[in-house]
């Protein structure tokens, strides 16, 4: 028999990249006195990730508890980005409700719309949050009817649809029930999670199951499960039964389990149903694993995710730099690094190829694969990746490939120009509405493969000014051929060390990706070429000298300076011909076949 659990609540908050899901956590954790009054506690204190404080995103899930007035509230911070969205599925098979943060000004957006979706498929029930209630344009009614009706649109129940509101300001950590009366603490917030958010449905006297959802590692203990415990009692030193995806079945020891408190672990002696513990112990543990009693060895529901949509090839670098910067650089220390990372990112894809050099790594679009590469590069490994492309599939009407919902803002000015971007590129326009400040709020279907590499074009057309956001939409039949690139490349001829001399004579082109002093080599891209062929050049040629002498040399004032790029910017600067040299200290843009004469000779073959 099951019954509640009324000591105990699991919840997520959800909201839109940058709505203050974060902020609102590190508020709850001071008014529940996690810090001491006179700590010192960095911003967003959950994303402890470099990657999520430079980026200013959640991208992984992450636990912490905390006690109100005798009940502990387990809080789940949830990714925004919809790149992200396998955290966002796995977390909602541990909690039994959801915080909904919508921004006062921009209400719900685009990813609002995704995490929501995810919450409500499940049973659970919102409480919508409007938080940065203080902006001076927030407009907080109009947004709360955007909400109701987007409950609505995604198919809520009378009892989902039938939500309380809370307006807030996390920054200062002050809440209420009306956006005009705000209390000084988040007591109104609090009182509601324990009102309207149900306490887990448990099964005490069952055999213990769990589900694992996530997967972390400590240096000391080795890797650690974490999920919710559905049902009895679970034990440090108690023999249990993984039950893997492929219904396998393993026998092991849970040497410590852990409730979260706080920002840290505390062991405990036995865990009880309804609680989200993590537990040491069994090293093969892997997401979406089972743990079962010895003597009733039943799975759980798997997880399930989105399939991936966009794949990149990820091979060893064999540039003539190879292995100079990189302490990771051989075929097995690459594949290792893929195959640990597939334990714990459910929404990623490892296959191998003909070549024992090379893997295929498919993720839920071009940021997801991006944080990988850069998280690869940043523990030392050194690899090469290709362009991008998208998965298609076989359907009853032929071939089928992805589309994904765009919405995009920009300033009237720039409409004619973003509309005519958007249609060379297969979109469909479903709406345009225009907002009182002259902005216009555009939505598309546009086909994966002509969004890849769109990002830096568009905010190069809107000045900066464009706001693009992206949400899968589906499979839809095949729309056609798409040329999504304007300008060839500047090729290195050959190599050696850039002088100022060669640049200044190139530098009318195109755009250069190097400066004087920087070494090259044969068949590096050093730049954007103003046409759409590639253009082969000397970077590293020399002024002949004569006997008479010029004071001005090597002048580089009339020298434009060259453009560096991020990681995003060189993977959407790819052409299929082309691959990214990724190293800890550098990203070179080069061709397949480094050598000219070789590349000439194959594109003569496939005319």
């Amino acid at each position: 028999m099951s019954q509640p659990r009324s000591d105990i609540r699991n919840i997520a908050i959800i909201a839109h990249v940058d709505h203050g899901k974060t902020t609102l956590v590190d508020g709850m954790l001071r008014q529940t006195h996690v810090f001491r009054a006179n700590q010192q506690v960095a911003e967003r204190v959950l994303d402890s990730n470099d990657l999520e404080r430079e980026r200013g995103i959640t991208i992984l899930a992450k636990n912490t508890g905390i006690v109100y007035n005798g009940v502990i509230i387990n809080i789940v911070d949830t990714p925004g980005h919809a790149d992200f969205g396998g955290e966002v599925e796995r977390v909602m098979n541990m909690v039994d409700g959801v915080l909904l943060l919508v921004d006062a000004v921009e209400g719900p957006m685009p990813q609002t719309r995704f995490v929501l979706r995810q919450a409500l498929s499940k049973g659970h029930k919102a409480i919508v949050v409007v938080n940065k209630i203080d902006r001076p344009a927030a407009r907080p009614a109009a947004v709360v009817n955007e909400t109701f009706d987007l409950f609505i649109d995604l198919g809520a129940s009378d009892e989902q649809a039938d939500f309380p509101v809370i307006y807030t300001k996390a920054l200062e950590g002050h809440a209420g029930h009306q956006p005009d009366d705000l209390s000084p603490d988040l007591c109104p917030l609090f009182e509601t999670i324990l009102d309207y958010l149900p306490p887990p449905q448990v099964e005490r006297e069952a055999p213990p199951r769990l589900l694992v959802t996530t997967l972390t590692y400590d240096n000391y203990i080795g890797k650690i499960g974490i999920g919710r415990l559905w049902s009895g009692t679970l034990r440090g030193g108690q023999t249990v039964v993984r039950i893997s995806r492929e219904q396998e079945q393993e026998t092991g020891k849970i040497s410590q389990v852990f409730t979260f408190r706080n920002l840290q672990r505390v062991e405990q002696q036995a865990v009880e149903a309804g609680d989200i513990v993590a537990f040491a112990g069994l090293p093969d543990i892997g997401i979406g694993d089972t743990i079962a009693d010895l003597n009733d060895p039943r799975p759980l529901p798997p997880i399930t995710v989105e399939e991936p949509t966009v794949r990149m090839t990820f091979s060893v670098n064999d540039s003539p730099f190879a292995g100079r910067e990189g302490e990771y650089v051989t075929s097995r220390q690459l594949r290792e690094r893929l195959w640990r990372e597939l334990e714990r990112n459910v929404a990623l894809r490892v296959t191998e190829t003909d070549s024992a050099d090379s893997f295929i790594v498919s993720g839920r679009g071009e940021l997801h694969l991006a944080v990988l590469i850069e998280t690869m590069r940043r523990e030392g490994y050194e690899f090469a990746v290709s362009k991008p492309e998208v998965i298609f599939k076989e359907g009853a009407e032929g071939l089928l490939e992805p589309v994904e919902h765009v919405f995009i803002e920009v300033p009237e000015d720039y409409l004619g120009t973003v509309n005519e971007m958007m249609g060379r590129r297969r979109a469909t326009t479903l709406d345009i509405r225009y907002g009182e400040d002259r902005t216009v709020y555009l939505e598309y279907l546009a086909p994966v493969r002509g969004l890849l590499g769109f990002r830096q074009p568009f905010l190069t057309a809107t000045r900066g000014t464009g706001i693009l956001h992206t949400l899968f939409h589906g499979y839809e039949p095949f729309l056609g051929d798409i040329s999504t690139r304007d300008n060839g490349s500047l090729v290195a001829l050959e190599t050696g060390a850039v002088t100022t001399y060669a640049l200044t004579n190139l530098q009318e082109r195109g755009i250069l990706f190097v400066s004087p002093d920087d070494h090259v080599y044969n068949g590096q891209v050093v730049g954007q070429y103003s046409r759409n062929n590639d253009l082969i050049v000397n970077v590293c040629k020399t002024k002949h000298l004569t006997n008479h002498r010029k004071s001005f040399a090597e002048i580089t004032v009339g020298l434009t300076p060259p453009r560096i790029m991020s990681l995003d910017e060189a993977i959407e600067y790819l052409g299929t011909d082309e691959l990214l040299e990724v190293t800890p200290r550098s990203l070179r843009i080069r061709k397949k076949m480094l050598n000219h004469e070789t590349r000439q000779k194959v594109a003569r073959q496939a005319k």
